[in-house]
């Protein structure tokens, strides 16, 4: 009998929670449109706002606060953009600066113009450079508009934890727009929209253990928000038209509310579980990097370097091993390529790297199956460069 994969790419996507599956099961009678104003179109209206609710506090703010999307990626094309509205005074945002290890999302710079966008260092431990931002900061032309910075609360590659609360004082002396991808650390570390001292941040649902397809752009307040991307109806108080995907909006809820509930317990066992899983790839192939390691991480994450050993190779050996990773950032397309991270961080790119990420229902068992598949991938490594 064949041996159950494991499932080991939770920052990729999140397995659907049993609760999320419970609740959507539920709602598929919900036949109406949440903005009719019968009776099913009400019911309809209802299950949104619940949800929206729910997303709410999840990330520290009020419901108005939340407007959902398709996903972090629209959430991302929407917020960056040089124009805003201040009620309804117009703004004007004249750059965009964003970090050196933000998702492909973020840096492709939504409605920026290329020339209008500027980089921020990080340092060789992958956080930001926050001199380097003061600096850039300072330079900024105030007279042709407001400076925009974009810093992820959690690296997708090497589970980093940035300094946003930090960088969040530097951007808001200058009257700046701080934006934040809260994508990896929504349910791992605490998340608080005022706490951090962002203006906006963006969050998925798929990530949590919710259905792809839907996410949020949540702001701190309902006057200053950007010029609407997806024009047509005025749905989502006209700032995103299009009739709400209300199955996939009350999943997102219910994983919402399943993070938040189960927060205070399964993050330490998964960091315990993430640190046992290092451990033990030390004890087979010292020469082992993993990168991050001497920061702050997300609980899950482990990203790391096999000297010897391509990303795609690696990546493949775990596959034939039964055991589902990544290299790196798994919303490309499927491609493996260098690593913009550790380019960024100053590491030689074509070392490669794999990431391991961890979930709620990992288990001992499947760590002592991970450490074992890895020695064996770094056994054959070394019998490979004997060969040579």
């Amino acid at each position: 009998m064949a041996a159950t994969r494991l499932y080991l790419d939770w920052n990729a996507t999140a397995p659907l929670h049993p609760a999320v599956r419970e609740a959507m099961l539920r709602s598929m009678d919900i036949q109406g449109n949440p903005n009719s104003v019968h009776g099913e179109g009400r019911a309809a209206r209802a299950a949104v706002e619940a949800a929206r609710r729910q997303v709410a506090s999840l990330t520290g703010t009020e419901p108005a606060h939340v407007v959902f999307t398709s996903g972090a990626t629209e959430a991302a094309n929407m917020v960056l953009t040089p124009e805003f509205r201040m009620g309804r005074t117009p703004l004007v945002v004249s750059r965009l600066y964003i970090s050196a290890v933000e998702h492909p999302a973020v840096r492709e710079g939504g409605r920026f113009a290329k020339d209008d966008i500027s980089e921020i260092p990080v340092t060789s431990d992958g956080t930001v450079d926050l001199a380097a931002l003061e600096e850039m900061l300072s330079v900024h032309d105030k007279a042709s508009g407001l400076p925009m910075v974009a810093i992820m609360l959690a690296n997708n590659e090497t589970g980093i934890v940035q300094p946003v609360a930090e960088a969040a004082k530097l951007v808001q002396a200058v009257g700046g727009l701080l934006v934040v991808d809260a994508v990896q650390a929504a349910g791992r570390i605490p998340l608080d929209i005022n706490a951090i001292g962002a203006d906006f941040v963006i969050v998925s649902s798929h990530k949590i253990g919710g259905p792809k397809g839907v996410g949020a752009l949540v702001s701190r307040g309902e006057v200053l928000m950007p010029k609407p991307l997806i024009h047509g109806g005025g749905q989502e108080k006209g700032h995103r038209s299009g009739t709400e995907n209300t199955l996939a909006i009350i999943g997102f809820g219910a994983a919402a509310a399943a993070a938040l509930d189960e927060f205070e317990g399964r993050n330490a066992a998964i960091a315990r579980l993430r640190d046992r899983l290092e451990e033990g790839m030390r004890q087979s192939a010292p020469d082992v990097i993993i990168h991050g390691e001497q920061g702050l991480r997300v609980p899950n994450t482990s990203f790391f370097t096999l000297p010897g050993l391509k990303s795609e190779t690696g990546q493949i050996a775990f596959d034939l091993e039964g055991v589902a990773i990544s290299a790196g950032s798994a919303c490309s397309s499927g491609k493996v390529g260098e690593s913009h991270v550790l380019v960024a961080m100053g590491c030689d790119p074509k070392l490669g790297a794999l990431r391991i990420s961890l979930g709620p229902t990992t288990t001992d068992a499947d760590i002592d199956r991970a450490i074992a598949a890895f020695a064996r991938i770094a056994g054959r490594r070394k019998l490979a460069g004997a060969a040579a």
